[in-house]
């Protein structure tokens, strides 16, 4: 076996087994939600550029996550929509390498982002006098720098540990990019340090993160309760209650990926799923933060009345 053993040049993506219309039709459809996902985020980014009002920790966060958004949807969606078109299954394997490296890194850190967005509201809510104070722009800074370290820092562990790997065939990956579990069920040899880096991986970045929130949470609705006015406890529970929608579906689906044990009747399922929280979660947080965001709809408005004007 060990004489068999060689480096290979490319992977096969199994992805879904689809007729060549039904991937055309595909095709199409992801590449709408793509374009509406790049046009989406880039118009929160836009917003937030532009209008002087949404300069405020909370958008300077959001800002980023619309960043990791369109980071985290182009570091396979590409290749995905040209696998489609072409009906192709082929990637190289210096290609695969940068689609684990970049997914690790943009996953980790949009899960890392909203727990400081988590942080930012719980300190609004529940210590609102000393808001400027504890979140100043260097402590925003900060966080924001500590977030993309992180996300990097964990894909580059994955990265060291992966090149150690070696391939010999089977090369048929059943997935529709370079998912890393999917991608070490490959690799010849014991991989057992590689499963279980991206299971501590998702502890660090999915369990921990998940209980500080809920705690947070906790006590951010033990503060909105107290709220005197009515108008106050709808305006809180309204920004909160966006943030929770999109923690509650991104956390939900990844633990079910990456820290339920795994079995082969399982690798459909985990293929629909992933593709959800690929495809549709960079498109569901612009809707959210920005259709039930009063501050964000403002600045919209603004922005076509004075292209209205010019």
């Amino acid at each position: 076996m060990e004489g068999n053993q060689s480096w290979i040049t490319e992977f096969i993506l199994v992805g879904f087994q689809l007729s060549e219309d039904i991937e055309v039709l595909l095709f199409c459809v992801f590449s709408l939600l793509y374009i509406f996902n790049l046009l989406a985020n880039g118009m929160i980014l836009g917003l937030i550029w532009l209008d002087l009002r949404l300069h405020s920790p909370m958008y300077f966060f959001l800002s980023h996550l619309a960043i990791i958004d369109i980071c985290y949807a182009s570091s396979n969606l590409p290749n995905m929509l040209e696998n489609l078109v072409k009906h192709k299954k082929t990637i190289s394997f210096v290609s695969c390498t940068m689609q684990i490296v970049l997914f690790v890194t943009f996953a980790d850190a949009e899960c890392l982002i909203l727990v400081v967005m988590a942080y930012d509201r719980f300190v609004a809510i529940c210590h609102p006098l000393q808001y400027t104070v504890i979140m100043n722009w260097r402590v925003c800074v900060v966080l924001v720098i500590a977030t993309w370290a992180c996300g990097f820092s964990l894909a580059l562990v994955h990265l060291i540990l992966f090149l150690k790997l070696t391939f010999c065939g089977p090369q048929e990956v059943n997935h529709f990019f370079c998912e890393i579990l999917s991608v070490l069920k490959v690799a010849c040899g014991d991989t057992w340090i590689n499963e279980v880096l991206v299971f501590a991986g998702g502890v660090f970045v999915l369990v921990g993160p998940l209980s500080l929130m809920l705690v947070s949470y906790m006590r951010i609705l033990w503060a909105i309760l107290k709220i005197q006015t009515k108008e106050g406890r709808r305006k809180a529970f309204s920004t909160c209650s966006s943030h929770f929608c999109v923690v509650g579906f991104y956390f939900g689906i990844a633990m079910m990926v990456y820290l339920v044990p795994d079995s082969s009747q399982r690798e459909e399922q985990q293929k629909i799923l992933t593709l959800f929280y690929t495809l549709f979660n960079p498109l569901l947080n612009p809707l959210i933060y920005s259709l039930r965001n009063a501050q964000m709809k403002a600045a919209f408005n603004k922005a076509l009345q004075k292209k209205r004007t010019i």
